[in-house]
């Protein structure tokens, strides 16, 4: 019976809190409802939070409730994990008041936001360019913002996944190897790109080693007339795969290619 109670109680709570919800909804009393979605906001009721804000917007065009409409949509679609939705609020929120009270937080998830919607590496990274971009307005405008490490922090991840998509097209020109042409070489140019590119990314050491062994398999497969100056530029890479990474767990593969190489060299 005790139990029973306890659900009638709850039931009767739940039922209560729709009625007043439904009634906001007929409401036409403006300032209710923006209220209202603020409550719901802050006990995280973010769907019924965004439709009222919704139902408000456009009665507060043009006025300074206008701009905590825009601010509060924007953390309500975050609070959905709707990041696609809050990315667009947010950027609306600093085309119509780039120095507003809202302004470091919007500048800040943009690029956030953005970043928690980045894909997969192997698929298109436009989105993943775009947080990039916004982090970099952010720490520009707001350098000593306790927000602007964490902006650098998302970059770098960022980076890091734009680096391995490029290692994955690496490694796949190298397992191509010599199929219609020479794959090896464009390997190299990939790697050489994406360490250009991405000076700091974590695949450094791999994107070298890829470089080192495309060179040693473009000596093995050369035309004799060819082969001595491409054993010396293997082994030039090599020298500096193995000063860049000592420790390197390649490094044993590496020094029997490199008495492989010198048999050509006579070094």
């Amino acid at each position: 019976m005790q139990k029973k109670g306890l659900f009638i109680l709850l039931l009767m709570v739940v039922l209560t809190g729709c009625g007043d919800y439904q009634r906001l909804l007929k409401s036409r009393d403006p300032e209710e409802k923006f209220q209202a979605a603020l409550e719901y906001f802050n006990n995280k009721q973010y769907i019924r939070a965004q439709t009222l804000l919704d139902d408000v917007s456009s009665y507060y065009k043009g006025t300074e409730r206008s701009e905590d409409v825009i601010a509060y949509l924007a953390r309500c679609y975050m609070g959905q994990k709707n990041y696609e939705s809050a990315t667009d609020y947010y950027r609306a929120y600093v085309r119509n008041y780039p120095k507003g009270k809202y302004a470091t937080e919007a500048y800040f998830q943009i690029g956030h936001c953005q970043y928690l919607n980045s894909p997969d590496a192997r698929l298109d990274q436009a989105i993943t360019m775009s947080a990039i971009e916004a982090f970099q307005v952010f720490v520009e405008l707001y350098p000593d913002n306790p927000y602007a490490n964490q902006a650098y922090e998302e970059m770098s991840a960022l980076y890091d996944k734009l680096a391995y998509k490029e290692l994955k097209s690496a490694q796949l020109y190298y397992n191509l190897g010599s199929y219609l042409g020479n794959n090896y070489l464009s390997c190299e140019i990939v790697s050489k790109n994406a360490l250009k590119n991405y000076p700091s990314n974590k695949y450094q050491e791999d994107f070298n080693w890829l470089i080192f062994q495309s060179k040693y398999q473009e000596m093995i497969h050369s035309y004799e007339d060819k082969k001595m100056e491409r054993a010396r530029d293997a082994q030039d890479e090599y020298y500096n795969f193995v000063t860049e990474f000592p420790d390197s767990k390649h490094r044993k593969d590496a020094e029997k290619m490199l008495n492989n190489i010198r048999k050509i060299t006579k070094d």
